[in-house]
């Protein structure tokens, strides 16, 4: 069996936090015991970690080369910790355990998943007649017995398993993609990703853990359906990134654009940020009176955007029908997602960058971004923000939330000097007479077809039913985006974009489009019919 992460990379600590990682020089039963039900509590909500067999550790890190352990040891160490999981942890709990090779010596890793039915305990001592059982967690990179305060947290933490780790019995083992699982292991460069044809999908989910329940049921695990199935939203309605960009007058201006981006959550992620990239992301140069070198400065720094739509990809609460809102104006840009964060962070701490949650809501999802290196998941995300913010001389970035926590909000406002510039070209543009070309404006067929459909004010239904097309997000994405974008069709309630009374028709822009489209087929019909014979 192999690990859908390469080895190589939890012993750098490159993906997996150093507290999620212990290392045991030789088999040890019972401090292992201890470690794996510390691991299947995940206190904090960290997704587990790993126990290496065969490899000692000096100051938290691992001591390579490594000493190994026997190849004729790992067929009984498996079988003593599957006995260990039956007899010595209740609930019952197995870790999914991987032989693996470090520099020529044999290893085994124990992949300990955080519990679904913690809080689980195991026997103090594996002595003879030992009776007595424990709660045991993860404090930094040591294994503790949990007492006090600590007890009562776990306790009550009982049959709560985060959501994007629990089973999802409305979806089958069909709904995962195997192609976008290979994908994936390839990205990570793991040794599974040979075998993905080879296996079924319940054998590769468990083994990625992504599928559980008993083996008459598997289900596939919510993070399963989100990651590797390539229409998400049938299982987590509004699971979106909506980028809506406000032109000069702002959301009270009569006009914006919208992009939704759907879809597996790394690959949602990435094409909306590639989006923003390409289409808003700008570079001025500052030319300096008192030195020769000019100073390149971005409107946002990307960094900083990256890392806010992460975050919020990241925390989001999925069991929420309200999308990540990415607002882009001309002197900010600003992420919203919902609920707001952990109740651990205090907002005084969140504007310093000195907040650690202590607990996170999407234990896998962090894991996934984590090793497809979208993320440090280390509560490195604002300092991060903060950082590129001043780096790029851009006033602070604003972080936000209310007293229960409903939401979570970073504006990160336009660089000053870029700012300052924006705002005078906007006020010239305004004083300086314009001359406008009276020109036919070239149409894309989709946007034509809207105009054509748009006769007095219509329904997005209607508008769709018009056109014969059966997929309404194609519809919205292909046709009607570029129309409004175009200021060929408004709203007739633009302030409530998606109020239900929501309606569309031409702007005298739209209407001089259309009138011009029936003089010509007046005036050479002939030529008309040869273009539409044409396409």
């Amino acid at each position: 069996m192999d690990l859908p992460i390469n080895i190589q990379d939890i012993l750098s600590g490159k993906v997996i936090e150093w507290e999620r990682l212990e290392f045991k020089a030789g088999w040890n039963p019972e401090a292992v015991l201890h470690t794996l039900c510390a691991f299947a509590n995940d206190f904090h909500n960290l997704g587990g970690g790993y126990v290496i067999i065969g490899i000692g550790e000096k100051d938290g890190r691992p001591v390579l080369p490594s000493a190994g352990i026997n190849a004729g040891d790992v067929d009984r160490i498996q079988k003593q910790i599957v006995q260990l999981g039956f007899n010595a942890i209740q609930p019952y709990y197995h870790p999914i355990t991987v032989p693996a090779e470090i520099d020529g010596r044999i290893v085994l890793v124990l992949w300990a998943l955080g519990g679904q039915t913690r809080p689980y305990k195991c026997k103090t001592s594996l002595s003879k007649g030992c009776r007595d059982y424990a709660y045991y967690i993860r404090k930094g990179s040591a294994t503790v017995k949990a007492s006090g305060a600590d007890e009562k947290e776990l306790l009550s933490l009982a049959a709560t398993v985060p959501f994007d780790d629990r089973f999802n019995q409305q979806a089958t083992l069909d709904d995962l993609s195997k192609e976008l699982i290979r994908d994936y292991l390839r990205r990570v460069d793991s040794d599974l990703a040979e075998q993905v044809d080879r296996l079924s999908t319940e054998e590769l989910g468990r083994r990625m853990g992504i599928v559980g329940g008993p083996a008459e049921r598997p289900f596939p695990l919510n993070v399963g359906l989100m990651m590797f199935n390539h229409e998400p939203w049938r299982f987590f309605p509004v699971m979106q990134i909506d980028v809506v960009w406000f032109p000069k007058e702002g959301p009270g201006g009569d006009t914006f654009t919208e992009k939704i981006f759907k879809g597996p959550l790394a690959r949602m992620a990435r094409e909306a940020l590639d989006y923003i990239r390409r289409n808003y992301i700008s570079e001025t140069i500052i030319k300096h009176p008192d030195r020769a070198e000019a100073t390149r400065v971005e409107n946002v720094p990307f960094p900083a955007i990256e890392e806010a739509v992460v975050n919020a990809v990241y925390h989001r609460g999925y069991d929420i029908r309200e999308p990540i809102e990415v607002r882009i104006m001309h002197d900010e840009m600003v992420v919203i997602s919902y609920p707001g964060p952990d109740r651990s962070v205090k907002l005084n701490d969140l504007r310093r960058g000195k907040a650690l949650p202590r607990r996170y809501r999407n234990r896998r999802i962090g894991e996934f971004l984590k090793e497809l290196e979208l993320t440090e998941g280390r509560g490195t995300g604002v300092p991060k923000i903060i950082r590129t913010m001043k780096e790029n001389g851009s006033p602070e970035p604003i972080f936000e939330f209310d007293d229960d926590y409903s939401y979570f909000m970073v504006r990160l406002p336009v660089q000053a000097q870029v700012l300052k510039k924006i705002e005078a070209e906007t006020e010239h543009s305004q004083v300086t007479p314009q001359v406008t070309p009276q020109v036919t404006p070239q149409v894309a067929p989709q946007v034509a077809a809207v105009i054509q459909a748009c006769a007095g004010e219509v329904t997005r239904a209607d508008l769709q039913k018009a056109l014969a097309l059966n997929d309404r997000e194609h519809f919205r994405r292909e046709y009607l985006f570029p129309a409004l974008s175009a200021g060929f069709v408004e709203m007739t309630i633009p302030k409530k974009p998606r109020s239900r009374n929501q309606k569309y028709r031409l702007t005298a822009k739209g209407k001089s489009v259309l009138r011009q489209a029936f003089l010509k087929q007046v005036r050479d019909p002939a030529s008309n019919n040869a273009d539409r014979d044409e396409k």
